[in-house]
This record gives C-alpha cells, structure tokens and sequence, in this order.
C-alpha cells in the first residue's frame, strides 16, 4: 500500500521582519532617551555653573546653549566676586593715577591686569623704579598680598631700538625692568618668590600700534598680573628662573 506523505509546511521567507522590528523598537527607545536628555533644566544649570566657576576662578555670564543652524557660542566667562572686590579696592587706593592715565586697569581670561605707563614707572632708558612707582607698588601689596594667588610682572617698551651699555635691546630692558618690581615685592613686601614670576616681551606685545609718539608712550609700561588660578601655569618662579639661567638683578 503507498504511504500517504504528511502535508508539508511552506518555507516563511519572512522571518527577517522579526529582526526587523526588533531593531526599529529599539532605535525607538533609544531617541526617546536622547530626546529626555537633551531636556536641561537651566535653573539647575547654571546654580552648578555658578558653582564651578567660583571654584576653578572662571565663571560668568551662563547661559544654555540653544540647538540652531550656527556656531555653538560658549558661555562667556564671569568675574569671580573676589576679583571684582580687589579691582574695587585697586581703584580706590590708586584713584589718582587711574584719572590721569598713568594706571589703567583691565580683564582677560587671566586676571586682572595693571597698566603702569613708563611716565610713572621709570625713567627712559632705566630700570630703577621711580619713587612714584614705589608709592604705587605699596599700595597694591597692600591690597594683593593676602590674596592666595599667584602676580606675574611683565616688562613692555616700543618699537625703538636700543643699545647701551647696560642694555643690549628693548628685550634686556624690559626684563630688567620686572625683575626690579619682581624684587621689590619679595624683598620689601614679604610676597613669596613661589607666587611671583616675571616675563619680557620688549616692544613685542604693544598696546595699541607704534605709529605715534602718543602711542609709544602707552605702550611703555610695566604690566602686574593677579592671576585669576592659584596655582598658575605661568613662568617658573622668580628665583628658580634666574638661577636656572644665571641671571641675577646686578648682570641685568
């Protein structure tokens, strides 16, 4: 007798839409996460910005950025409240010189930074501070060596060349010239030559453009930096430096 062939199943050719759908519920899931992320409370926001940023010494004006077509625009820093008291007191105590133009003040990313202009500071061609200078420097140790961070002086001049005895270039001078203050302050007012560095920059870093006599004379200054971090990364300290390089105030 023939046997009778059980009736076979048909081949499912779509079996891949179990996969299929699979993955879609999935990338599903995934965009509803992202989407829920990108929800940013910005009250919350900007209490822990704030936070940081009094921290690290940064901070300012936050903001949440905003999805758009442009160049995502980041926060633009804020003044910690500290540095907004020592300008403060700066002002006060050098009222004078600010109305005059001797002293300006101003702010970057690395702190607060006074402008003394060589009319004030020393004489042309000298790196010995004029007495007035040192009335100045008085009155800013005063305010800044409770602080706990860190000053750089940096040593500027124009575009004019020089070369003396004592001063091969405007590089020799300007260096000479914040060492000086450099040492004024560690030997005279008791700041710590671990908190002190000095740069020159010579008629590199001017102002404004070298192409009056008026704008030569502002770019002749001595600049003290009080550095927004504690612990900089600035030049290597006072001391250390020039030992590492054999300077000292006298070869100057």
């Amino acid at each position: 007798m023939k046997k009778k062939h059980g009736h076979e199943e048909p081949e499912n050719h779509e079996r891949w839409l179990l996969t299929y759908a699979d993955l879609i519920t999935l990338l599903l899931g995934l965009f509803v996460i992202l989407y829920a992320m990108s929800k940013v409370d910005a009250a919350k926001y900007a209490e822990v910005a704030a936070a940081l940023g009094g921290v690290f010494g940064g901070g300012g004006k936050v903001s949440v950025a905003q999805g758009s077509s442009g160049i995502l625009q980041l926060p633009m820093p804020v003044v910690p409240k500290e540095r907004q008291e020592v300008q403060k007191q700066v002002e006060e105590g050098l009222g004078g010189d600010l109305k005059s133009g001797r002293i300006t003040l101003s702010t970057d990313e690395r702190g607060l930074t006074l402008h003394v202009a060589e009319e004030l500071s020393f004489s042309s061609g000298s790196a010995e501070p004029k007495q007035e200078m040192l009335r100045v420097l008085d009155t800013v140790a005063a305010i800044i060596r409770r602080l706990p961070h860190d000053i750089r002086v940096e040593g500027h001049t124009d575009d004019i060349p020089i070369n003396t005895v004592v001063y091969r270039s405007n590089w020799h001078l300007s260096v000479a010239r914040a060492v000086n203050i450099a040492y004024y302050f560690i030997e005279s007012k008791d700041f710590s030559p671990e908190k002190v560095s000095v740069a020159g920059y010579g008629e590199f870093r001017p102002l404004v453009p070298n192409t009056s006599d008026m704008n030569r004379a502002k770019n002749r200054r001595v600049d003290i930096v009080i550095l927004n971090n504690v612990e900089s990364h600035s030049p290597m300290p006072l001391d250390s430096s020039l030992r590492k390089s054999g300077i000292s105030r006298s070869n100057l």
